[in-house]
């Protein structure tokens, strides 16, 4: 019905910057919202980012400066832009989507997540 599909992410330097993607496709109605949660091992999943397709961006302190969620409404994608990139931004990053369906109504949908790892 709803799919989400992440890409871009891998192994980077301490520093170093990387830009996950996440598309969404199949029977979309309209989409009320995209974002981003990551979950490091033994950690539970946390909020990175999230934009609510108004203009209203919100971030963890912990990414505030560093990172950059963007929407591009035409193609249904959600960007991450991430700079200065610490080993502490290791985690599976998923992406997640607050999506009205065209059979069955709102509902929240999640990415397959991929790897971000920050290390020397």
């Amino acid at each position: 019905q709803v799919q989400l599909v992440e890409s871009g992410g891998g192994l980077v330097q301490p520093g170093g910057s990387l830009r996950l993607s996440c598309a969404a496709s199949g029977r979309i109605s309209s989409i009320y919202s995209m974002g981003w949660y990551r979950q490091a091992p033994g950690k539970q999943r946390e909020l990175v980012a999230a934009d609510s397709r108004g203009g209203i961006t919100n971030y963890a302190d912990s990414v505030k400066g560093r990172f950059t969620i963007s929407m591009d409404n035409a193609k249904n994608t959600v960007y991450l832009q991430m700079l200065s990139l610490k080993p502490e931004d290791t985690a599976v990053y998923y992406c997640s989507g607050g999506v009205v369906s065209t059979t069955n109504g709102y509902d929240y949908y999640w990415g397959q997540g991929t790897q971000v790892t920050v290390s020397s």
